[in-house]
């Protein structure tokens, strides 16, 4: 990789870039102004979701831009109170509808339980994923995918479902790196993405990143990003200044040397965040 717009490839032979944009909170003030600046800074893969109430300001910005849909990769994902066959088929066509577009790149199921007591999550997982899956074969969405999924949850999909999921975006950082569920998605040929990572000032303030940054003459967010992708994960960083937006897309003129990687992977638990899929 030697810029954000060099990508890795799904399974399906979709490229996918190697950083996207997270648009989490983007939209605060009910202003497109963020994302806006985030295209002008240069990104071209923006991570959105019903749950955040960016999409419309996404579009927004999108339509302001006058950048072709084209050039833009567009990944969004269902709520958990969205889940379920039919639902997840009028989640779809609702972001659709609020993206103004009539596909996505990437459709996601954002947690694999509604909450911690549902005892039928997984027969409601495969009825969610069927309708993913006729999305799919339906071409309205060109890869599709789950975020937060540990093996457990995945396992029930691999063994019910006809088409493989291409994605899973966990929470990932120096410090949370959830290496079981890495390990897993990596051997069975799944995409891997980071939400939050630069994980938080924990972690941007802890000695062993700061030293790094040092070493490197980086920022600590630049090491937390370049981690993530030597680990062949794809980041989904945050900002809302243009200074910070290009900082974080400069991470191909270094590289972090095999002994300080294995430090970072190695690093006590720093700067969860505390979500758990299996409790709430």
């Amino acid at each position: 990789m030697n810029s954000m717009y060099d990508c890795f490839t799904l399974r399906n032979g979709v490229e996918i870039p190697c950083v996207g944009y997270g648009t989490y909170k983007a939209a605060e003030g009910n202003s497109a102004d963020i994302i806006r600046t985030a295209l002008e800074a240069g990104y071209r893969y923006f991570d959105t979701a019903s749950f955040y109430g960016t999409e419309e300001y996404l579009a927004q910005a999108i339509r302001e831009s006058g950048i072709a849909r084209g050039e833009l990769f567009l990944a969004s994902k269902m709520w958990r109170d969205e889940m379920g066959y039919e639902q997840t088929k009028a989640a779809f066509q609702r972001s659709l509808e609020r993206l103004e577009t009539d596909y996505l790149d990437l459709y996601l199921i954002h947690w694999p339980r509604p909450d911690a007591a549902c005892t039928g999550w997984k027969q409601l997982d495969i009825d969610t994923w069927r309708a993913m899956e006729e999305l799919y074969a339906a071409g309205k969405v060109r890869a599709i995918g789950l975020s937060n999924f540990l093996p457990q949850h995945i396992e029930n999909l691999m063994q019910n479902g006809t088409t493989l999921p291409m994605v899973n975006q966990i929470e990932f950082h120096p410090g949370y790196v959830q290496e079981a569920t890495v390990r897993y998605c990596q051997e069975h040929g799944i995409q891997m993405q980071a939400w939050s990572p630069m994980g938080r000032t924990r972690v941007l303030n802890d000695p062993l990143v700061t030293e790094l940054a040092q070493k490197y003459g980086v920022s600590t967010a630049q090491i937390c990003l370049r981690y993530a992708l030597q680990r062949n994960v794809i980041p989904l960083p945050k900002s809302s200044s243009m200074a910070r937006m290009k900082q974080n897309q400069d991470l191909f003129s270094f590289a972090i040397s095999q002994e300080d990687m294995f430090r970072l992977d190695t690093m006590p638990q720093t700067g969860w965040s505390g979500l758990h899929p299996d409790a709430f």
